[in-house]
């Protein structure tokens, strides 16, 4: 790789979100990291489309929308649900033996072997729902206050916990990823330190874990602090394979 190439870098967004939540990384980030929102359909500016709500289908879709920019150097990063999907491209891509990510990063997001799927047994009625977008604390408070937002963002998480509840852990007899892997989390998400931790057991490389104070949305919170940590993650990578 050129010094000069800028390495992209893949945003998967939570459930209930548009890959829009990324776009003001750009300002933060250096020029060698090109951020790709990677916006799934039925939200932001894919409204118009039906939402996909199985998780290999997505995943499949995914990994085949995004096929360009997975051309040059890239890296994966995800959100929550985000993390889940950048960790199901990883493994598709490793199966179909197509070129793999320089890393894959991941925030807020249990281990694939360590999910536990009864978080997601709360009520799908609108009530229950926005208790849980409450609780999370990452939904601007326009949101709340418009009927029609919250409609949308509403009909967007019943169709990301679909995706959820769809995931199945079936590397178990997989090798690990041969690449890095990255975790950010916040200490006071309810998700158990030792299920981010296992993340490590999914690399063969190198697995770094960057603990944050703050929620589920730590990243939000603190969003100079992660930023920096993300992009020292990050060009560790490029400074690695650039000759």
């Amino acid at each position: 790789m050129s010094a000069h190439a800028p390495l992209s870098l893949l945003c998967l967004p939570c459930a209930g979100a548009s890959a829009a939540m990324y776009l003001r990384w750009r300002r933060f980030l250096s020029p060698s990291v090109r951020v790709v929102p990677v916006e799934l359909p039925g939200r932001g500016a894919r409204m118009g489309e039906a939402f996909v709500e199985d998780f290999g289908a997505l995943v499949a879709r995914i990994c085949a929308e995004q096929a360009d920019a997975m051309r040059s150097d890239f890296a994966i990063f995800g959100h929550s649900m985000g993390g889940l999907l950048a960790h199901g491209m990883a493994r598709r891509l490793q199966a179909a033996r197509r070129p793999l990510p320089r890393a894959l990063l991941v925030s807020g997001c249990a281990a694939p072997s360590r999910r536990d799927p009864s978080r997601l047994d709360g009520g799908e009625d609108d009530a229950s729902l926005i208790a849980e977008l409450r609780k999370q604390g990452g939904t601007p408070q326009e949101v709340f206050a418009s009927d029609e937002l919250m409609r949308i963002t509403l009909d967007t998480l019943r169709a990301d916990r679909r995706v959820c509840r769809s995931h199945v852990d079936d590397t178990a007899g997989a090798p690990p990823l041969p690449l890095p892997v990255h975790v950010f989390a916040g200490r006071q998400d309810d998700l158990e330190a030792s299920a981010i931790a296992a993340w490590s057991q999914e690399t063969a490389d190198v697995f770094t874990l960057d603990w944050f104070a703050g929620g589920h949305f730590f990243l939000r919170q603190h969003e100079t602090g992660f930023l920096a940590a993300l992009a020292r993650r990050l060009s560790a990578q490029t400074h690695l394979h650039a000759h």
